[in-house]
């Protein structure tokens, strides 16, 4: 993983960048939301996350 960015607010979406989609483990996503969730108390609203190659 490269970085991750917020690109919208209205539900909060995430992009992160990676070097190889196919290396993302499917549950490494959830558990970078459980920790968004976490950090920046987001209770309610859904969150929304975007796994993109980096270029």
């Amino acid at each position: 993983m490269f970085y991750a960015t917020q690109v919208a607010t209205k539900p909060p979406t995430f992009v992160i960048f990676i070097n190889e989609e196919e290396l993302m483990h499917f549950s490494y996503p959830r558990f970078l939301e459980n920790q968004i969730r976490k950090a920046f108390v987001f209770e309610g609203p859904p969150i929304h996350l975007i796994v993109r190659k980096r270029k």
